[in-house]
């Protein structure tokens, strides 16, 4: 889902729910998660919806992208900047 033939940072490897992935320095965990195809990434909640939730705004406003980075939970996806090495949990399964 990446555009082709487009300059990207240098290649780096993340973990996303226990598999790798390959990302690009300078783009957001929600840019790297989208291009992989994941796109749910918080359960739904009784009563309001039945199916799971993904990231909407892309500017950090709607808090829809939230996943566990490194332990720390809720954090913001469309506002995370992957780094090497990063463990990211997300609950959309």
């Amino acid at each position: 889902m990446r555009i082709p033939n487009r300059h990207r940072g240098r290649p780096i490897t993340i973990h996303v729910d226990g598999r790798l992935v390959t990302a690009y320095s300078g783009e957001t965990l929600f840019a790297v998660l989208c291009a992989e195809g994941i796109i749910a990434l918080c359960p739904a909640h009784k009563g309001l919806t039945e199916t799971a939730r993904g990231g909407f705004c892309g500017m950090g406003v709607c808090q829809e992208c939230r996943v566990t980075v490194d332990g720390m939970p809720d954090r913001r996806a469309c506002m995370t900047p992957v780094r090497e090495g990063m463990e990211v949990v997300t609950d959309g399964g």
